[in-house]
């Protein structure tokens, strides 16, 4: 009897991606396209919660198909300024920020890694437009 590789679910895929923490957005998902952000430094927290801004990193997760098997993820990263009416701007995160970006990507890298390659054996590698690592 050969052995059938079988590609985890969306609903399996969601779940334990939802589980490594804040950073999946889950209504911007779905099957096979997965965003993530980071909110990782305050512009200015001197303003009123709903009035700031926040430098951080965005991520788009697009599954990589061989004959309907799932067999592995591209991750393409941006990162610059979360605004006010909710999107992000692809601008240059200032010098004094980008330590904390890069540490919070590389934060979630591990986590992201773990779960696809420990609990379903899926590997991903960085799209060649992917920023690189502030």
């Amino acid at each position: 009897m050969a052995n059938k590789v079988v590609s985890p679910t969306h609903f399996r895929l969601i779940t334990a991606l939802r589980a490594i923490g804040p950073y999946l957005r889950e209504s911007e998902s779905q099957d096979g396209k997965y965003l993530f952000d980071c909110l990782s430094v305050c512009v200015d927290d001197k303003k009123s919660p709903e009035l700031r801004e926040f430098w951080g990193w965005w991520m788009e997760l697009d599954s990589s198909r061989e004959e309907e098997v799932v067999n592995g993820f591209v991750a393409k990263f941006q990162v610059g300024k979360y605004d006010t009416e909710g999107n992000w701007q692809t601008v240059s995160v200032p010098k004094k920020f980008k330590v904390e970006v890069a540490r919070t990507q590389e934060e979630f890298l591990k986590k992201l890694s773990k779960v696809l390659e420990e609990r379903f054996a899926l590997e991903f590698t960085l799209h060649d437009e992917s920023e690189e690592f502030v």
